[in-house]
């Protein structure tokens, strides 16, 4: 399955650069889940919702880079593990939990995402 988790995060990575709503919607099931932390009280509900939030917080192509990899994928689950840096210096650790349907779109998206300490920035 991590084959499939690697595709996935390639069709993410084209929506993320392109900020297409089709390329977004073509990742997420109908009634997806996406919650931007684990702690999210109430993560966004549905594929249309997805797709607005998305394009509301939208990161502009050129301004940010991504490299991870998926290191799990088994039983409907994929772990994407990255690190994200922007061209304003920002730089995350990221981790990504995702549930898939059997069409290979997601049912939930959960991501985590840490700053490294002050003196590694």
């Amino acid at each position: 399955m991590n084959e499939d988790v690697r595709a996935w995060l390639d069709r993410y990575l084209v929506a993320w650069r392109s900020n297409e709503p089709d390329d977004i919607r073509a990742l997420f099931a109908e009634d997806a889940t996406y919650a931007y932390d684990p702690f999210e009280a109430r993560p966004l509900s549905g594929r249309e919702a997805i797709v607005e939030s998305w394009l509301e917080r939208r990161d502009e192509p050129g301004t940010w880079r991504f490299e991870g990899h998926p290191v799990v994928g088994a039983d409907g689950i994929g772990i994407v593990q990255g690190t994200t840096r922007y061209s304003d210096g920002r730089v995350y650790a990221n981790l990504w939990v995702i549930r898939f349907a059997d069409d290979g779109r997601a049912t939930s998206f959960t991501e985590w995402y840490m700053e490294p300490p002050a003196d590694q920035a």
